[in-house]
């Protein structure tokens, strides 16, 4: 008896619109359907993605997926900006608890893709930032273009890199993962495949093409995937981060935040003077958190990676609750109020304490009842 290789009715979508879901050929489609916010991911486009995806993985009908932005005329694209850290300003401050939802269910959902049944691939053309990554470093194939704008920010608004990225910031070369944690720096398209944080330059006028390859082909192994996209692919040019990874190593293989500075600090070159003021600007408490972070993940499975930073997100909200929160006072000042004048507390590297760390790394849960306790 042949499979079935009718391709099941999606399940209804809450998302109100802002993830759309199709299946052309063998291949479905995911769009991120919020171009007026960057594509930046609610608990409903969390919750869509997730439904979707689900149900593709055990549909025959579907032999990969397709993760793009919707993007906006005339515009810069992007495929994901974030999280809607608006939102979570709000619901910290209110006490909501879908913001408890929130991290729950979108740390679940990297996780899925990290280990989705089926070809998975991350058009990451534009802005890629924060929860966008976290939706697109699992994939099988990630793609960037010309446009493509790749960090993760989080420790500009007194955050620190989640969405799993202790995980794969931890594996990038030498000791780029601190360097991209601790800065938030962005990365084009060719430093970003040098960091081993996408695999395959495709100019943004060849994706129609490529994603056309990908309909018509037999995708039921996943080389054929890698083969589609070679076939349209191009080089993406010299990467800036290779005249720095010496500096880079140098100095964030220090094994403090103070001594990270101090090194920096002991350098004339432009980029320690850049990296170091850019550092400055940061919460120290949330940068020695940072650090502590990704050395702590080299050596963990995803799984636990992903319950780690659940736990330090319940901590960067409810460790000092509401206004006293680094995260909630980093939103303030750079999207709420925009002022730009964090009021850090401590204001100064040398004050963050190895108390005031090790504090964010107990966890709120025992195992049996982590809300993360399924994921293996």
């Amino acid at each position: 008896m042949s499979a079935d290789t009718t391709s099941r009715p999606l399940p209804a979508l809450t998302a109100g619109g802002h993830v759309l879901a199709d299946v052309r050929g063998a291949v479905g489609f995911l769009t991120l359907n919020r171009p007026g916010a960057l594509n930046a991911l609610s608990l409903p486009m969390v919750r869509d993605l997730t439904t979707v995806l689900l149900h593709w993985a055990s549909d025959p009908a579907v032999q990969a997926v397709v993760l793009q932005g919707q993007g906006r005329e005339g515009k810069p694209p992007a495929l994901c900006a974030g999280g809607d850290i608006r939102f979570f300003h709000q619901a910290a401050l209110a006490g909501d608890p879908r913001l408890e939802d929130f991290f729950t269910e979108d740390y679940a959902l990297n996780h899925l893709v990290h280990r989705y049944p089926k070809p998975y691939i991350a058009v990451m053309d534009g802005i890629t930032m924060g929860g966008g990554m976290g939706i697109s470093q699992g994939a099988s194939l990630r793609i960037v273009t010309e446009h493509s704008r790749l960090a993760m920010p989080e420790t500009h608004i007194g955050l620190f890199p989640d969405v799993g990225g202790g995980w794969f910031l931890s594996r990038c070369p030498g000791h780029v993962g601190e360097y991209l944690a601790m800065t938030g720096e962005t990365l084009g398209a060719a430093e970003a495949i040098e960091a081993g944080l996408a695999d395959v330059h495709v100019r943004a006028a060849d994706l129609p093409a490529l994603l056309a390859r990908l309909v018509s082909d037999d995708l039921s192994a996943a080389e054929s995937v890698r083969a589609c996209a070679d076939a349209v692919a191009s080089p993406p040019g010299s990467s800036s981060l290779a005249a720095r990874r010496d500096a880079i190593d140098l100095h964030f293989s220090q094994p403090t935040l103070a001594g990270i500075t101090a090194s920096l600090a002991g350098e004339a070159s432009e980029f320690a003077r850049h990296t170091l003021a850019a550092l400055h600007k940061r919460s120290p408490l949330m940068l020695a958190v940072t650090l502590a972070q990704i050395r702590r993940a080299r050596t963990m499975t995803l799984a636990d990676d992903l319950r780690m930073e659940r736990d330090l997100v319940r901590h960067c909200f409810h460790l000092r609750p509401g206004t006293a929160s680094e995260t909630v006072e980093g939103i303030r000042a750079l999207v709420i109020d925009k002022d730009h004048q964090p009021r850090w507390n401590p204001a100064h590297c040398a004050d963050v304490t190895e108390a005031m760390v090790a504090a964010f790394f107990v966890s709120p849960w025992p195992p049996h009842v982590h809300p993360l306790r399924a994921l293996v």
